[in-house]
């Protein structure tokens, strides 16, 4: 009966429908995530489509504003051309058409326009609002004279503003009369212009204050100029800048976008946060419910342990107290014995078995008991154990021991130990089939003493190495498979030692190492 392999074939099981189940989690998860990435890109396209489109309306607002504001310089020229023409004088009784002129003059009903001799001085303006009667409400104490001449001050305080941002014309009127004309932009103008900057503003802060924005990077085609970007400036700075893109071309290829003409610029994106988190959502969910399924499996199985234990330990106990009363009664026998006319060899032989029988009495009742190790001699402990076996098993398996000169002092308990010790010794044998060789080697190692018992039995595979410690593990018809797993349970919980295979190979045998601490 193989118990191990029926738990290892069920654990096999369980770890294959658990390692489906976690693949088919992470697909749907992982499609998830993909469908989740592909309407992000989508979103960030469709976001570049719409700065593309503002884009082009900004593009078509600044043409227009030019246009608007050449269409202004020109109708000036106009304006100053047709001053010039009624400024000049009259030649003889012949008086000229001024209609023309005039009415090229009356048209400009939009522009300021403020016209100055040589001398500094306001020779006229026009379509400007202000005028004395407001300087009057600011200054009422002042006569008329000192009204107006504050208010020409305030038209040449004009001309130096107006002159940063259109350049002056500088017409001769007549021979030696020059004038200097400066103008501004139009109310329908300057509307336009804040209408534009509103324009221009709101590209920006939809891809540079835009907090919910995804992280973006807006670069011209030959990645050589930087043109907006939402990132920290120490990621666009010119030392990081190409970094910063390799590393988000490896998220997402870029996008392409045409702001108007043949400028075409490149657009690097990122996943949003969410989308980043949500990709590691699975592998921290899974590794969450493992963490929860391991301390439960950890918990259960102490408990089933310790639940084992206990029933080890009472059915231990119980065997050696119902061994206690046929052994009193053997011991009785055998005095009987003594007295009547026997051969003494075989009570003696007799008296050693029923010796046997009470160290294994000794044996069970330790189980779950405190064991109490003594420092004393481990070649005497395994010497007794081959002494006791040599008569007992088949002649034709040759037992040799390879002992160290002086004695190797070893805390044990003499009684399990030799538990120990006869029952990797009979598995030995029982490989064999009871012909072979078997030999016990003690080795004084620095801190540690290595037993070594090597038999010319089956062998064994690798993966077997193991396997043969665990409860319920057998290779043979009849067995519970109990032996070597007790071997395992005392050498490591009572003595804080370890059992383990050190070389094993078909058909040619197997050694097994007890290694204990000299301390």
């Amino acid at each position: 009966m193989n118990l191990y392999s029926n738990k290892q074939t069920w654990k096999m099981v369980l770890l294959i429908v658990a390692l489906i189940t976690v693949a088919a989690s992470l697909w749907v998860s992982n499609s998830t995530v993909q469908k989740v990435s592909d309407r992000e890109r989508l979103r960030a396209k469709q976001w570049a489509d719409a700065i593309k489109k503002k884009a082009e309306l900004v593009e078509f607002t600044n043409r227009a504003f030019q246009q608007l504001r050449g269409y202004e310089r020109r109708k000036i020229k106009l304006y100053l051309d047709a001053i010039k023409e009624v400024s000049k004088p009259i030649e003889g009784n012949v008086f000229p058409d001024y209609r023309f002129p005039t009415s090229l003059i009356d048209e400009n009903k939009d522009i300021p326009v403020i016209l100055v001799d040589d001398q500094n001085q306001i020779s006229s303006y026009t379509n400007i609002d202000f005028d004395t009667t407001d300087l009057r409400v600011l200054y009422p104490q002042l006569s008329l004279r000192e009204l107006e001449r504050k208010y020409e001050d305030s038209l040449l305080v004009l001309t130096t503003i107006w002159e940063k941002k259109h350049q002056p014309f500088r017409i001769e009127v007549v021979e030696g009369l020059t004038m200097t004309s400066f103008y501004t932009d139009t109310k329908r103008t300057i509307q336009l212009e804040k209408e534009r900057d509103s324009l221009i503003t709101a590209f920006n802060n939809e891809l540079i204050n835009d907090s919910k924005l995804i992280p973006v990077v807006l670069m011209n085609i030959h990645n050589d100029s930087l043109i907006s970007s939402n990132l920290p400036k120490e990621k666009t700075s010119p030392e990081n800048l190409n970094k910063t893109l390799r590393s988000l071309e490896l998220v997402n290829e870029p996008i392409k976008i045409s702001f108007g003409g043949d400028e075409v610029n490149l657009l690097y994106f990122d996943n949003s946060d969410e989308l980043k988190q949500l990709q590691f959502f699975p592998y921290i969910q899974f590794l969450i419910i493992g963490l929860f399924i391991f301390i439960g499996y950890l918990l259960f199985s102490t408990f089933r342990k310790a639940e084992q234990n206990q029933v080890w330990a009472g059915m231990a106990k119980e065997t050696a107290h119902q061994l206690g009363t046929p052994l009193s009664s053997l011991m009785a026998w055998i005095q009987i014995l003594e007295t009547q006319d026997i051969d003494q060899n075989i009570i003696a032989e007799m008296q050693k078995d029923i010796e046997r029988l009470d160290t294994v009495s000794q044996r069970f009742s330790k189980i779950g008991s405190e064991t109490h190790l003594t420092q004393s001699d481990i070649r005497v402990t395994i010497q007794g154990v081959m002494d006791y076996l040599r008569p007992r098993i088949s002649q034709k398996v040759d037992m040799t021991t390879h002992f160290e000169d002086e004695p190797v002092m070893v805390s044990h308990n003499k009684s399990l130990m030799e538990w120990v010790m006869e029952n990797i010794i009979r598995n030995a044998v029982d490989a064999m089939e009871s012909k072979g060789k078997l030999d016990v080697t003690i080795k004084v190692v620095p801190e540690r003493v290595y037993i070594e018992i090597s038999d010319t039995g089956k062998g064994l595979l690798p993966k077997q190495f193991k396997s043969i410690f665990e409860p319920g593990y057998t290779t043979k018809k009849r067995g519970w498979g109990l032996g070597l797993s007790l071997v395992k349970r005392i050498v490591s919980e009572y003595h804080k030692g370890k059992v383990y295979v050190v070389h094993s190979e078909i058909g040619k045998g197997t050694t097994i190492r007890v290694s204990l601490p000299l301390k």
